[in-house]
């Protein structure tokens, strides 16, 4: 399929969810050294999460470890434990278009602002009668790439 519009750069971040995110922040915090860089809470989306982060510059990756607000409601961000993978998109309404095209299942939401500034969109875990291909039980975010990001793999790419 050499008529891709679009590139998928590399892994944006990875999301952890857990009943209790203090339990997350002694592993990946206080064990492994991440720096939080940014919270996010959402009631629409059930979420309250921590935003870390390691590597540097353009390429650095994002951890984002979360807890349900409430554990008896949907979604529950919390299972499966790793909740998703987010991939750097050269051109989000490209990969959208064509993904979609090619009978790929989105997450209801389309296109919008993440919790991290960047558009996003999300692919379902499963496929449907009418859009067969999901992520195979992984929910796969999809990050529009800044101008920053792009550059960095492209210098990566050429090296």
């Amino acid at each position: 399929m050499n008529n891709r519009p679009f590139k998928v750069l590399g892994i944006q971040q990875f999301a952890v969810g857990g009943r209790d995110k203090n339990r997350l922040h002694k592993l990946w915090v206080q064990l492994f050294g991440l720096e939080v860089v940014g919270t996010y809470k959402s009631a629409s989306e059930n979420v309250d999460e921590d935003i870390c982060a390691m590597g540097i510059g353009p390429l650095k990756v994002e951890v984002d470890l979360m807890q349900p607000l409430d554990p008896d409601k949907k979604p529950a961000v919390d299972q499966p434990p790793l909740n998703h993978v987010g991939l750097w998109i050269d051109d989000l309404p490209a990969a959208v278009q064509w993904l979609g095209e090619q009978g790929v299942r989105f997450a209801p939401g389309g296109i919008r602002r993440g919790g991290s500034g960047f558009d996003i969109c999300f692919v379902h875990p499963k496929g449907s009668e009418q859009l067969p291909i999901g992520g195979e039980g992984v929910l796969i975010e999809l990050v529009q790439a800044p101008p920053e990001v792009i550059r960095a793999f492209a210098a990566l790419a050429t090296q």
